[in-house]
């Protein structure tokens, strides 16, 4: 079956995308998204392929892509020669950037931790190491 000939609303594809509909104008006018066909009536007309493009959209988007990212995700499924390892190279940079963000976030809990464990808990705000850390011209470490 031809994936165009199924004609969805808006609404329909976006309960079935798990998306809201102004998300899907928004991928529209990204470009992340073709334009839809029209129906007589001014509605807009989606395939069975915009589902799947919009999935693929949302994917991306939950494993940390950039809208940019996943533009160029989406130029490069279609491309036969390059793709996939291209494919591959982009994911890895996301991966290595992930990496980096946890690492930076290990080190921000690390370093409350020690703040939290260090504080009594009671007594003046002077005397309190966090109030102290927050206030202090250093860079807590």
């Amino acid at each position: 079956m031809n994936t165009q000939t199924v004609s969805l609303t808006i609404g329909a594809v976006a309960k079935r995308v798990g998306v809201a509909i102004d998300t899907i104008r928004y991928y529209e006018r990204e470009g992340l998204l073709p334009e839809p066909l029209r129906r007589a009536s001014g509605y807009r007309s989606y395939g069975e392929d915009a589902v799947a493009q919009l999935r693929f959209i949302r994917r991306a988007k939950d494993l940390g892509f950039t809208l940019e990212e996943i533009r160029e995700l989406l130029a490069l499924s279609a491309d036969r020669q390059r793709g996939v390892k291209a494919v591959k190279q982009r994911a890895q940079k996301r991966l290595a950037a992930i990496e980096q963000r946890i690492a930076e976030l290990q080190r921000v809990r690390d370093g409350l931790a020690q703040l939290v464990a260090s504080c009594p808990g009671h007594g003046k705000p002077e005397e309190c190491p966090i109030l102290r850390a927050l206030s202090s011209e250093e860079a807590p470490e």
